[in-house]
């Protein structure tokens, strides 16, 4: 039976939803008035990356359909440490540290979602600001009655640790009631009565929603959204480089959109229903497309994926520089860069080091494999082995070196005096 809610028709087409509790339920009170949602982000990094991209698309599309959202930073829970899909305890972070990287993925959510004082408007909340003031004897007296070690011990982020023996802290065991009290303080601070997140979380939402009927007697939902993987059974935003960030001081706007250009055949279409807000029709049409024509598919990706995170002028620049890149051979502006010094790249430079260095490898040794494999290039001419050194020689007209990994991969080199 499809959906009679806007924002449930639009995540069902789209292939956001993996589990819901009560979808018939969640779907009349989305149907009736719009309602208060939120998804969680903790404070691990100081930008989030590709893979957080389906929950942010999902706040997206839950104001497009007229609701509200809340972005929840885990200034407190980041204290913890979500054990859900880590076989190891993650690191403790200071507060400073925390409050650093927090300052950095909010800039992340002004690309994607409109914040205000109005109904509809996006709020972004701390769970600090509740979490740094509970007292514990009170918390667990009111609130740890209500959870089973028994059932805790079933939910994945738990019993896949145990199951590998692996150790699991008693903090950490801890997060699945502190994420649950956060869903219950929305609710009463905010009205919230929908948690979404990835698959991974189903234990903790539950546990929220459960809390909630058991405390307040109240009706609160949960939504899941499935793992996303590449058509190679690969971890969205992980590439050879490393993680695909949303900040552009940590991926540059133009890597970002050679992201989505490389994007496989195979997943063009699910990709263009998840990460861009296009019309279904106009979906339709281009992941029809074949031959030569799935490339102009995945450019409009990669435009509309760029121009949704990094603005409209970046993704003109980027699909701009590609162009003059692959299509005239030309250097395009927004190549990334390095500058090295001018007496240093006169003594000459293996190429295997100015490949780690511009970022095309992780290491001297991925440089030598690539060198070996034939995928390495200077100026677009093949590396003849791995002790050729790049000079000033090597310069073009305009005054840069042209690095290639492979066919889409590609860094200038430029003289600092």
């Amino acid at each position: 039976m499809e959906p009679r809610s806007d924002f449930l028709r639009e995540m069902t087409w789209r292939g956001f939803i993996h589990q819901g509790t009560d979808q018939e339920a969640l779907d009349g009170a989305m149907s009736a008035q719009p309602i208060v949602a939120y998804i969680g982000f903790d404070c691990t990094a100081d930008s989030l990356h590709v893979g957080s991209l389906v929950p942010i698309m999902m706040l997206r599309w839950l104001q497009k359909c007229g609701h509200k959202p809340i972005v929840l930073m885990g200034g407190g829970t980041t204290k913890v440490g979500d054990p859900s899909g880590r076989d190891e305890t993650r690191g403790f972070l200071d507060d400073e540290k925390i409050a650093s990287n927090m300052a950095g993925i909010k800039r992340v959510f002004a690309q994607f979602l409109s914040f205000g004082e109005g109904p509809g408007d996006a709020v972004m909340v701390n769970n600090a600001d509740w979490l740094d003031k509970l007292n514990y004897v009170g918390f667990l007296r009111d609130y740890g009655r209500h959870f089973s070690v028994n059932r805790m011990l079933t939910f994945d982020s738990v019993k896949l640790r145990l199951d590998r023996e692996q150790s699991l802290t008693f903090i950490e065991f801890n997060y699945m009631v502190l994420q649950a009290y956060d869903f219950l303080e929305l609710n009463r601070r905010h009205g919230c009565i929908l948690q979404m997140g990835g698959s991974d979380q189903w234990g903790n939402i539950v546990n929220g929603v459960e809390l909630a009927r058991r405390t307040d007697q109240t009706a609160l939902f949960g939504l899941t959204t499935p793992l996303i993987t590449t058509a190679s059974g690969a971890k969205m935003g992980k590439t050879a480089a490393g993680a695909v960030w949303l900040n552009e001081d940590r991926v540059a706007p133009y890597d970002y959109w050679q992201y989505w250009r490389n994007t496989d055949d195979a997943d063009v279409g699910r990709f263009l229903r998840l990460f861009t807000d296009l019309p279904l029709d106009e979906i339709k049409r281009l992941e029809n497309l074949k031959d030569a024509g799935i490339n102009d598919a995945k450019k409009i990706l990669a435009d509309e994926a760029t121009k949704m995170c990094h603005g409209e002028e970046a993704a003109k620049a980027a699909a701009e520089t590609a162009r003059e890149t692959f299509e005239e051979g030309r250097l395009g502006a927004e190549l990334p860069s390095i500058e090295v010094p001018r007496a240093r790249l006169a003594e000459g430079i293996p190429a295997y080091e100015l490949f780690r260095m511009a970022g095309l490898t992780a290491s001297n040794g991925e440089a030598r494999r690539l060198i070996k494999g034939g995928g390495a290039r200077v100026n677009d001419a093949a590396i003849q082995g791995d002790s050729q050194t790049v000079g000033l020689e090597d310069l073009s007209d305009q005054g840069a070196i042209k690095l290639s990994a492979g066919k889409k991969r590609h860094a200038l080199v430029r003289v600092r005096s």
